[in-house]
């Protein structure tokens, strides 16, 4: 570290716990298993309900020795719904055989981001989602892009994420039940790909989203789908 960090540099640098011990989970690699998994687990959770049908498109390190790392294991087992220290994850393969959960993996070229990346293909029973993220090192991770719309979520706030006609007032009333429930917005993001089409509203949290405030959301006449993410 002293002979890449001048010591400027180095008072500056911020590095956390996990950075040093890594975090509690099934190997080999932080990076391409413990991430992997989250990332996985992450589209479960956004699509959710259990995974049908996934298709996988691996980028960059991904691509290249996921096998070795077991990188293809590591996303089938979040797929699944299972955390990184779960003690089955070596044997996510066999147990996505016996749940039913067809699956395919690629490797693609996903542009200018960081090299352990993916792109999930999720279809569930009523719905199907798309979504690409990173694992960035120490089983941390960044999703920056879900269906379609650029995003970016790291885990570090609660997130609530809903579809919704883009029409006036919504964001208003989504933002609304978040504060009669108390939960304070640290990040809001809106995006659209035309106007009139569906929109993405993405509220990250510094506070737990409480189910009865999800069903209140869900209530709005103009939201299509709720879906809720914990602090990774």
């Amino acid at each position: 570290m002293y002979d890449e960090l001048g010591s400027d540099q180095l008072s500056m640098a911020q590095i956390g716990l996990f950075d040093i011990v890594g975090p509690i989970m099934v190997g080999p690699s932080s990076s391409h298993t413990a991430g992997a998994v989250r990332l996985g687990l992450a589209a479960r959770k956004i699509l959710g309900s259990q995974v049908k049908r996934a298709r996988l498109e691996l980028h960059g390190s991904f691509a290249a020795t996921y096998w070795g790392h077991r990188t293809d294991v590591a996303l089938i087992a979040g797929l699944l719904g299972m955390a990184m220290d779960d003690e089955r994850i070596p044997e996510a393969l066999d147990l996505a055989r016996a749940a039913g959960l067809e699956y395919t993996f690629a490797q693609a070229d996903l542009g200018d981001v960081h090299p352990n990346s993916v792109r999930i293909y999720a279809e569930g029973d009523a719905d199907s989602i798309t979504v690409a993220g990173s694992s960035i090192g120490g089983g941390r991770i960044n999703i920056f892009e879900l269906n379609g719309f650029e995003v970016s979520v790291d885990g570090s706030y609660w997130v609530l994420l809903t579809r919704h006609r883009d029409t006036p007032g919504v964001i208003a009333e989504v933002t609304k039940v978040l504060a009669v429930h108390g939960i304070n917005i640290a990040l809001l993001d809106v995006s659209r790909k035309a106007r009139g089409s569906d929109a993405l509203l993405l509220a990250q949290t510094d506070d737990p989203i409480p189910e009865l405030a999800v069903e209140h959301v869900r209530r709005i006449p103009q939201v299509l789908t709720v879906r809720t993410l914990p602090c990774f």
